[in-house]
């Protein structure tokens, strides 16, 4: 009996052995089929655990843009450019029957009435009794209110477009209480409307003794902008606004500028017209 079951014992020891090799010689077994794409791979960084509790900084701003450069607005001023009219020029009216009577009234009508010259309208007052105190390049002068914005005009023109050719004014001279001229003609002094620049180095060569003995009279010039110390640029900012110089005159005075065009038509925004 002990014999039986000692073979007894042996033998399922030995069934229990084939049976563990035979398990260990079999392949794998196949995943379950299926007809789904594998899942695609994430782009998404991989966080370990250890490192899921630390915050991932978020990656930096871009740097902010230049600011962009301010442009500023072409200067504008507060005049409308003008040009003086024809018949109200020296040298045209003359050359007219009844030029210079015409100019006369229409000077008269528009900035006073110097007697005995043209005809006085109502209540007619003489030009002086519309002459304010103003200034010009810093220098005091007396002008006809209603060409002071002019003037002025002229000089933030001067300012802005002559900056390369430096000039200091010293000497102003505006309204006149007596007439300067002869043979009838009136001088826009008198009315106010005219100013003199620096009268001892702008020359007047056909003007009568001193001015036309001035050694700038003399000496040879291509033109009549070689025989003054302003800048030929004044007159063109003085032309830009109604005023005509009378260097292009046969005067040939290069101090002088007279206010020849619309007196209404100045400022291209209404006001009183009284300066600074």
């Amino acid at each position: 009996m002990r014999r039986l079951a000692f073979l007894c014992f042996a033998l399922g020891v030995f069934e229990a052995l084939i049976a563990c090799a035979a398990r260990s010689t079999l392949p794998p077994p196949k995943p379950p089929s299926s007809s789904a794409p594998p899942p695609a791979a994430s782009s998404a960084p991989v966080v370990s655990e250890a490192d899921a509790s630390v915050a991932v900084a978020p990656p930096p701003p871009p740097p902010p843009a230049p600011p962009l450069l301010a442009v500023s607005p072409a200067p504008t001023s507060a005049c409308n450019e003008q040009a003086p009219q024809d018949f109200l020029i020296r040298s045209n009216f003359l050359k007219e029957k009844d030029g210079n009577q015409h100019a006369i009234q229409w000077r008269t009508d528009h900035y006073g009435w110097f007697r005995p010259f043209g005809r006085p309208g109502p209540d007619a007052q003489p030009p002086s009794a519309s002459v304010v105190d103003t200034t010009f390049m810093g220098l005091p002068v007396k002008m006809h209110r209603k060409v002071v914005p002019a003037l002025m005009c002229v000089e933030e023109d001067i300012k802005r477009t002559c900056a390369d050719h430096p000039y200091i004014a010293h000497a102003l001279a505006g309204i006149r209480f007596r007439n300067t001229y002869r043979g009838g003609e009136v001088t826009n002094h008198i009315f106010g409307i005219a100013i003199d620049i620096d009268p001892a180095i702008n020359t007047c060569c056909g003007c009568v003794p001193p001015w036309n003995d001035a050694p700038a009279c003399k000496r040879p010039a291509k033109t009549e902008y070689d025989r003054m110390a302003m800048p030929e640029c004044w007159v063109h900012a003085f032309e830009r606004y109604g005023f005509y110089w009378l260097g292009h005159d046969v005067l040939r005075d290069t101090m002088h500028y007279e206010f020849l065009g619309d007196p209404d038509g100045i400022l291209k925004t209404p006001g009183d017209g009284n300066g600074h």
